[in-house]
């Protein structure tokens, strides 16, 4: 067989066979395979790439699908608590937000207390929302414990799905392994593409990272956090945002933010520091916004 035709979809090739004596050249359908279309590159926004800390950033327009502005955007990075949207999404896509779930010792081994004690029941909804707002690994541990040990194969999988080419996974939480291994690795685009797919997936969740303070309750007491992302609530058009740090990535963040109401854009960036990323996007943002008018 000769390859005569490749799509996205569909991969054509030749076949000669002899049907009495006669010759006939058909043509078989061998596979069918999907992948997501790589995002138009327009680098529409103009701004210096030294007026960013971050070694990476992305400003991704969702609904044009277009990319607005990249500086490395295609790098392979750790990407710390941004590891929680994969988890989160693919927690989502198999089990039911008021799914119970039992906190362990195992799960409360991540690093961090945010007041989980084992034997505590909670929802998984409840469990992502203090793993999104507050960034609980304890909460988005266990969350992802509920699809069973391989779970980091479903967010690959998830990752698959979505196109993401340099990302994957070794943990739920992006916590580093060690010294030199992070607990996830991923590209500016990456990050971009998924914050997308999760905001327009489940905006519940995501809008929920806007709000100064997360409560949930385990049955028998109200567990109360901080948002991690407050010093972008100011900012106007700031829909929510993902924020993670450990000492391999950095400081990342990814953000939605409109433009003007009912044009939101995700801004991404990665290794950059603790306060500058919250820096970065406002800059991301002010410099789309001079570009764009409504």
């Amino acid at each position: 067989m000769n390859k005569l035709w490749h799509h996205p979809l569909l991969v054509v090739t030749a076949a000669s066979c002899s049907v009495g004596g006669a010759f006939f050249l058909g043509l078989v359908l061998v596979a069918l395979t999907w992948a997501p279309a790589a995002p138009i590159q327009t680098q529409t926004v103009a701004l210096d790439p030294s007026a960013l800390a971050a070694r990476a950033a992305v400003l991704y327009d969702p609904g044009a699908h277009t990319i607005l502005y990249q500086k490395d955007s295609a790098e392979q990075l750790p990407l710390a608590s941004l590891t929680k949207l994969m988890a989160a999404r693919a927690v989502l896509s198999a089990r039911s937000p008021q799914t119970s779930v039992r906190i362990t010792e195992q799960d409360l081994a991540p690093e961090g207390d945010w007041g989980l004690r084992v034997g505590d029941t909670l929802t998984l909804g409840a469990l992502l929302h203090l793993g999104l707002v507050a960034s609980s690994n304890d909460a988005m541990a266990a969350a992802a414990a509920s699809l069973g040990n391989d779970y980091t194969k479903a967010m690959d999988i998830t990752a698959q799905d979505l196109g993401l080419s340099k990302a994957y996974f070794l943990n739920s939480t992006g916590l580093d392994l060690n010294s030199e291994i992070s607990g996830a690795y991923g590209s500016a685009l990456d990050v971009a593409l998924l914050t997308a797919a999760f905001y327009k997936e489940y905006p519940q969740f995501f809008e929920l990272t806007s709000q100064p303070t997360v409560s949930v309750e385990d049955g028998s007491r109200t567990l109360t956090a901080e948002a991690t992302t407050r010093p972008l609530q100011n900012l106007a058009g700031f829909v929510g945002a993902k924020t993670g740090y450990t000492d391999l990535a950095g400081g990342n963040l990814a953000a939605v933010v409109d433009l003007w109401p009912g044009h939101p854009v995700v801004a991404v960036v990665l290794h950059s520091s603790e306060a500058g990323r919250f820096n970065d996007i406002k800059t991301l943002i002010a410099a789309a916004r001079s570009t764009f008018s409504p």
